[in-house]
């Protein structure tokens, strides 16, 4: 069966920590493409790309994250939102993209836009599918301070129930596969970082602030975030996902990539 996207392993450092990263990528002649999972998910939740005709031509990289899918971290204890931007730039040195497109959902979404603040003159744009900028979207990672256990396999087993029963679209799909897809004992670090970053971060200012066009994709669930209108003011481009939640590439992925394609249309 012929292959339509490469799998990768990537060995490099990041602040003494060794990293094995798995990838799946693939060439193109277009504007590349860099996807960011969100928490508890993993480089998978793109890989349909490649069904999508609008695509065609385009490379692409998915990763999964350190202490996530496949991916292995030496030490867990040193991620955190910076450290997950700072191994992005070491996947991108490796596959070579220069400029590119840049999805990023959720945990993925905040780390996006920390390399879009540092870095702008790489990205031509940003689709942000519900990442954090505003402190009410720690409605995940909060529960790290609002239900606190000593233990961190205690936490994740906990919070894992947590997710099963929320009354939202595919929270029990995600929650099945959360305890296969993360290790326990990177929570802890990823989601403090997220919240100290949601609220004091000034993430707000930082995302209305890049210089190149962006979306914000949210279900239709989330429809009440309070920032909405405000963003779209401030020239932000807005796509909600029917029949969704927080996970649109579970819910309903057909328009979610309906969307991107006609954001990146326009943009291109």
């Amino acid at each position: 069966m012929p292959a339509e996207f490469n799998r990768a392993q990537f060995e490099f450092s990041i602040d003494g920590t060794a990293l094995d990263v798995a990838a799946i990528h693939r060439d193109g002649d277009k504007a590349p493409i860099v996807f960011l999972h969100g928490f508890g998910s993993t480089k998978e939740d793109y890989a349909d790309i490649v069904r999508h005709a609008q695509f065609a031509g385009h490379p692409f990289v998915a990763y999964d994250a350190p202490g996530c899918g496949e991916t292995h971290c030496a030490d867990m204890s040193k991620i955190s939102i910076p450290f997950l931007m700072e191994t992005a730039l070491a996947v991108l040195d490796r596959v070579g993209f220069e400029r590119f497109h840049l999805v990023g959902h959720s945990m993925g979404g905040l780390t996006a836009l920390m390399l879009a603040h540092n870095y702008p003159q790489r990205v031509i744009s940003f689709v942000d599918i519900e990442g954090n900028i505003a402190p009410e979207d720690c409605f995940l990672s909060r529960q790290i301070v609002d239900y606190p256990r000593d233990d961190a396999r205690a936490f994740f087993r906990d919070f894992i129930e947590r997710a099963r029963f929320a009354p939202a679209y595919a929270s029990a799909l995600y929650a099945a596969s959360l305890s296969h897809k993360v290790r326990a004992e990177a929570v802890g670090g990823i989601f403090r970082s997220m919240v100290e970053l949601s609220d004091h971060g000034d993430l707000m200012t930082k995302f209305l602030g890049l210089p190149f066009p962006r979306m914000f994709m949210y279900g239709e669930q989330n429809a009440s975030l309070s920032y909405l209108s405000h963003i779209r003011e401030q020239g932000v481009e807005l796509a909600e996902i029917p029949n969704c939640g927080h996970f649109p590439m579970y819910s309903n992925p057909v328009v979610m990539w309906e969307r991107i394609a006609g954001f990146w249309g326009r943009v291109e």
